[in-house]
């Protein structure tokens, strides 16, 4: 990994429909040695995918929660069986397992409060070891990249 391949991992962060060539532009180099490259960094695993950035507050799904989530059991297998359950709630945007005075952090996205509650009294609560949570709602996000 060098600074060309961080450069071109920085330009498609923030703009993932750059075409070769403009990338190459960016970069300082031929449109050919750029494209090897982003397929080099594909297939390492650099680059796991490409995504739309969707407005969620104009898909109705603007209420963002973060939840801190305390397990009653941390050993292994309680972890894998709590993580395996998360990935499957479609609400749970982002889980984040965390090293202080909880265990899990999550971002749930739901329509509105209600929906919200609902989620979490059906399902997060329902996780596997869940012995506690506590809940904080944004008010306003300032930056989301």
């Amino acid at each position: 990994m060098d600074r060309i391949d961080r450069a071109i991992l920085d330009a498609l962060a923030r703009e993932g429909r750059l075409s070769a060539a403009e990338l190459a532009r960016r970069v300082g180099l031929s449109k050919t040695p750029v494209q090897a490259r982003v397929r080099r960094l594909e297939g390492e695993g650099y680059i796991r995918g490409y995504a739309a950035l969707v407005d969620r507050e104009r898909m109705g799904e603007g209420h963002i929660a973060f939840v801190q989530v305390t397990l009653s059991d941390t050993r292994s297998a309680a972890l894998d069986a709590f993580n395996r359950a998360a990935l499957a709630v479609p609400e749970i945007e982002q889980c984040h397992m965390i090293a202080g005075g909880f265990d899990y952090l999550l971002k749930v996205r739901t329509r509105g409060i209600a929906a919200y509650r609902r989620v979490l009294g059906e399902r997060i609560s329902a996780l596997p070891h869940v012995a506690q949570t506590s809940t904080f709602v944004a008010m306003e996000t300032v930056k989301d990249r």
